[in-house]
Order: C-alpha cells, then sequence, then structure tokens
C-alpha cells in the first residue's frame, strides 16, 4: 500500500445522527454508558478506517454517485463516508435496519 495520508472531515447531517442517537440511548432507552460506548466505539472505528479508507467495498447504492460510498459497521449501526482526494468525509450514522435505499 502507498503513504498516502488521509484526512477527516465530518458532514453536520453525521453529527446530527449521532446526537439523536445518543440522546435516544442516554435518555429514551435510559442508558447513558451506553450512549458513551457507542460514541467512543465510532470515533475508535472511524480513526481505524482512516488509516486506508479505499481499501473497502463501496456499498452498493441504487442512486448514481459520483463517489462510491463506503461503510463501517459499528454495533447496530452503519458509518457512511466518501473519499474525496485525501479527505474521508463521514457523512451518515444510520440503524442498520433502517431502509437505506431510502436515506443513502
Amino acid at each position: 500500500m502507498g503513504d498516502k495520508k488521509y484526512t477527516l472531515s465530518y458532514l453536520p447531517l453525521f453529527e446530527e445522527d449521532l446526537a439523536e442517537t445518543k440522546k435516544y440511548v442516554a435518555e429514551i432507552l435510559k442508558n447513558p454508558a451506553a450512549a458513551l460506548r457507542l460514541i467512543e466505539e465510532t470515533e475508535r472505528q472511524i480513526h481505524k478506517r482512516l488509516e486506508n479508507p479505499v481499501t473497502y467495498e463501496p456499498y452498493h447504492s441504487l442512486k448514481d454517485r459520483a463517489r462510491p460510498y463506503y461503510r463501517i459497521y459499528v454495533g447496530n449501526f452503519i458509518v457512511f463516508y466518501v473519499v474525496i482526494d485525501n479527505v474521508m468525509e463521514v457523512r451518515r450514522f444510520i440503524y442498520n435496519k433502517r431502509d437505506l435505499s431510502k436515506l443513502i
């Protein structure tokens, strides 16, 4: 593999998805410790993937896209990202049982 370095960028939509999920787990499910673990594991997995984000299989979307989406599985959730030049742009954080074709 090459020595290409990637930088990380988060879309506001990803941050909103993550904040809503954290709030749901902490307040509705009444498990703030699980919410914190989910956030920490999500960050860990994103940073791990940053080492070489394009070596994974792209997500096959029904929509025509300029750049392929990639996935990171974190428990029951999926992080979606694209790679633009040397930037790994994290776009969504979605519960894996949702209809992804409507969201991605």
